[in-house]
């Protein structure tokens, strides 16, 4: 299977809760960019998992129209900030039947989201905001034990 980790784009500073705070036009415009050079580089989506929170959704329907995806975007809340590491992996692997799966989220779980999905839970990654991490998963066993494909970040694609 194929995994692909998406932070939401630059969302506005404040709004009535952090679940409403909407992606700001700079944000969607650098998610706009790293999903066009990810389409280009072949990347697709069988599944598009994201976090609730307004700025994901966001993120998400703009990868979803940069890769032609015509499934439905499916929200879940093991995606929300202060999410663990755990439950991600628990809904990825209900959803083993799917060739490639790209989930939108939020730090600090994605960083450490994608060093578990390594093997590798004492691993730093530094995920900026619309950056994707691109996985392999040679199975989805009790234990995850990714490959680190590559990871594109807005300044690379921009």
């Amino acid at each position: 299977m194929e995994l692909y980790l998406l932070r939401h784009g630059i969302a506005e500073e404040h709004a009535r809760s952090d679940a409403e705070r909407e992606l700001t036009a700079e944000g969607r415009d650098k998610v706009r960019d790293v999903m066009k050079t990810a389409a280009r580089a072949g990347v697709t989506a069988s599944l598009v998992l994201s976090s609730p929170y307004r700025r994901a959704l966001a993120t998400a329907r703009i990868a979803a129209e940069e890769l032609r995806y015509k499934g439905q975007i499916a929200t879940t809340p093991v995606l929300q900030p202060g999410g663990g590491v755990e439950a991600v992996w628990d809904e990825i692997r209900a959803h083993s039947d799917e060739t490639s799966i790209l989930l939108v989220g939020h730090e600090p779980l994605f960083s450490s989201l994608g060093a578990f999905l390594l093997g590798a839970p004492e691993l730093r990654i530094a995920f900026k905001k619309g950056a994707l991490l691109a996985l392999d998963m040679p199975s989805v066993g009790r234990r995850p034990s990714g490959i680190l494909n590559w990871m594109l970040t807005a300044r690379l694609a921009g």
